[in-house]
């Protein structure tokens, strides 16, 4: 058990509010519905979720996407764009308004603590990015999971150890003492 009551909805400060609606058995594990609004011009860096796949139904607005290498492309109402697992991909709102949708990730893994621990640094942090030890722990920590493309593979296997420590040793991450274990690829 995760230990969220649902729904359960996050802000990361910066045009994204996510819900976590239910946990419902899926066919690879809990399947993770979701709600999503999004301010225009605003979304998710390129990221790959390595073991999940994402599916996302444009309810209101219009979703621009984009898969690592491939030109953008654009979804509106009633459309559903689904990301499989290991595909690095980002998407954003097109459109004069918000996007609404709503979708799944399957399976949820550890997709509900990261990103409620990554929005908190995000929305502490004045919105924009979250503050770099936090970004570094997380990234490091579920790196089995989840990747961010967006960050370079130097900074984030040189440089990300050192925050970590650094952080550990300042005692900023007593607040993760809770944290569920990685999942393995």
């Amino acid at each position: 058990m995760n230990g969220y009551t649902y729904p359960h909805t996050i802000e990361n400060g910066a045009g994204e509010r996510l819900t976590f609606l239910r946990l419902v058995p899926g066919r690879t594990g809990d399947r993770l519905e979701v709600e999503n609004v999004v301010k225009p011009g605003e979304g998710p860096p390129m990221h790959t979720h390595h073991r999940q796949v994402e599916a996302l139904t444009v309810e209101e607005g219009r979703i621009g996407y984009q898969r690592l290498g491939e030109a953008p492309q654009y979804a509106g109402p009633g459309e559903t764009v689904v990301f499989k697992a290991g595909e690095a991909h980002k998407f954003w709102s097109a459109g004069d308004v918000d996007l609404r949708c709503t979708g799944y990730i399957e399976p949820a893994d550890n997709v509900e603590y990261f990103l409620t621990a990554l929005f908190e640094s995000q929305r502490q942090h004045g919105g924009g990015r979250p503050g770099p030890l936090d970004a570094a722990y997380l990234v490091r920590r579920y790196r089995s999971e989840f990747s961010m493309a967006e960050i370079p593979a130097m900074v984030q296997r040189f440089v990300f150890p050192v925050l970590v420590l650094i952080g550990t040793m300042l005692g900023r991450y007593r607040k993760y003492a809770d944290a569920p274990e990685p999942i393995p690829r």
